[in-house]
């Protein structure tokens, strides 16, 4: 296979995986500088990702105080195939907020409701909701032991993919 045709198999393979998920774990950082993890249902939108929060999560106020997060969508352990390599796609984002009754706005709620159904046009009328754009800076995919690949690019798929073969080495005695 040609790396044209690697490359965009990989990608379709990272879209299929996230289309398979429906909540995405997010990792956020507090004021303090400590990391918090928490999770979110999501929507994909246009190379991004859509998240509605409530200010009452902790989530919701690190993300406007600090814009960069880790996002982990993963396998669910009880469909994996290996518990330690279980399929997951991380990237290290950058966390927009969205003002409410801009265009943006509407394409962001309208895609969550599409992917999650009703229960967004309700959240979306409660002013403690904010609705972020998550922009990958760059992704990392693993589909298995010595199966990861770096997305570089700011694309959900990846604009380039680079099979990472360096990394397992035996200890020496």
């Amino acid at each position: 296979m040609s790396s044209e045709g690697f490359t965009r198999k990989i990608n379709q393979e990272v879209v299929d995986f996230i289309l398979s998920r429906r909540s995405l774990q997010l990792a956020s950082i507090r004021d303090d500088g400590a990391p918090f993890a928490s999770y979110a249902p999501f929507a994909i939108g246009d190379e991004c990702l859509y998240v509605l929060i409530s200010e009452i999560a902790v989530h919701a106020r690190n993300l406007q105080a600090n814009p960069l997060a880790s996002v982990l969508i993963v396998e669910d352990e009880n469909s994996a195939e290996e518990l330690f390599a279980r399929k997951r796609v991380n990237y290290l984002m950058d966390a927009e907020k969205l003002q409410e009754d801009s265009p943006e706005w509407k394409t962001g709620v309208d895609t969550l409701h599409q992917r999650l159904g009703e229960r967004i046009l309700n959240l979306s009328t409660l002013g403690d909701f904010k609705l972020f754009r998550l922009i990958p800076r760059e992704g990392r995919y693993v589909k298995g032991f010595a199966r990861a690949y770096q997305l570089e690019g700011k694309t959900l798929a990846g604009e380039a993919v680079n099979h990472m073969r360096d990394g397992h080495r035996k200890r020496k005695a």
